[in-house]
């Protein structure tokens, strides 16, 4: 479950993650749900299976903590009712209607799926309408010929989100694949070349020095970012605007800005996976991405100017 996250909980008080109607009622009277109760929780925009360890009622509001079943005990959280639905063949089917509206991960037809927090089964997938996310993404597949390239869970890079990184997350995503034909308005300023270079600056001005280091890891943020954003990166009703914005040798990271910059962030943790890095050297890489992360909290307010622009989306029968 990755990063994030997409580990990317996040905004429980929201009806993304809410789920509605069909979410269990919280606070006074009864607790909705039991200790060792199988369950769906929402993480980001996508819903996992769960089981509910503990319950406790504070401040007035029941809080479940749950395990989400397949990931490491290190996802375990505690969460609101909101956050919860009783595992019924509706809310199961519901399930698999979000699944089906995040952005795909071409990386899946090769059996290498994505690694990121629950943010939902959902939540990290950013291609095959399948972040982060943003925050946290899909239960890793066994396949024959790739598990054996992979880096143990235990060893992955893990990216704690800030909780308003997480939120921004969840609403980008509600914008472009929950209200139709909302997506980020291009070219966006600044754009990621320009964040990646106002980092590069606060770090070299807070160190009183170039950090090589930190040069090389941005230079390889960028070529990341570059080549994972058609790939992995876009939800399908941005890939019409993508055709159209990106032309010729044209680097995406000069035409994209913060809001796609964070979703690769929710997909480092898996793309990382597959780096043949020594254990302290990828220590020290999490520690400089989580600087970054908080960099981007710090100026989140000039990063994400972008606008949603309605005029660009593509319907839904286009995007099938």
């Amino acid at each position: 479950m990755g990063s994030s996250n997409t580990g990317v909980g996040v905004k429980e008080e929201s009806s993304l993650e809410g789920g509605g109607a069909n979410a269990g009622a919280s606070a006074s009277g009864s607790a909705v749900f039991s200790e060792g109760e199988k369950v769906l929780a929402y993480h980001g925009p996508r819903i996992y299976e769960a089981k509910v360890q503990k319950v406790d009622l504070r401040k007035d509001e029941w809080k479940y903590f749950v395990h989400y079943l397949g990931w490491n005990k290190n996802w375990d959280e505690w969460v609101g009712s909101d956050r919860l639905l009783k595992f019924t063949d509706d809310n199961v089917h519901k399930q698999q209607e979000l699944e089906k509206n995040q952005p795909a991960d071409k990386t899946a037809k090769t059996g290498r799926s994505t690694h990121n927090k629950p943010k939902s089964s959902n939540d990290a997938k950013v291609d095959k309408e399948d972040p982060r996310n943003l925050s946290k993404g899909k239960k890793r597949k066994s396949h024959p010929g790739t598990e054996g390239d992979r880096r143990s869970p235990e060893k992955l890079v893990m990216l704690q989100f800030p909780l308003n990184l997480k939120k921004q997350l969840l609403d980008d995503w509600e914008f472009v694949a929950q209200l139709g034909k909302q997506l980020v308005k291009l070219p966006c300023s600044p754009n990621v070349d320009d964040i990646l270079k106002s980092y590069l600056e606060y770090r070299t001005k807070k160190d009183g020095m170039i950090a090589e280091s930190v040069g090389e890891i941005l230079k390889g943020i960028r070529c990341y970012f570059d080549k994972a954003l058609p790939a992995m990166l876009l939800y399908k009703k941005e890939r019409q605007q993508y055709h159209e914005a990106v032309q010729g040798n044209t680097a995406p990271s000069t035409i994209y800005g913060a809001e796609h910059l964070l979703r690769l962030f929710v997909k480092l943790p898996e793309l990382l996976a597959y780096v043949n890095m020594e254990e302290e050297a990828l220590t020290k890489l999490q520690q400089k991405l989580l600087d970054f992360l908080k960099f981007l909290q710090k100026n989140q307010s000039s990063f994400f100017l972008s606008a949603y622009d309605g005029s660009n989306g593509e319907d839904e029968t286009d995007a099938k």
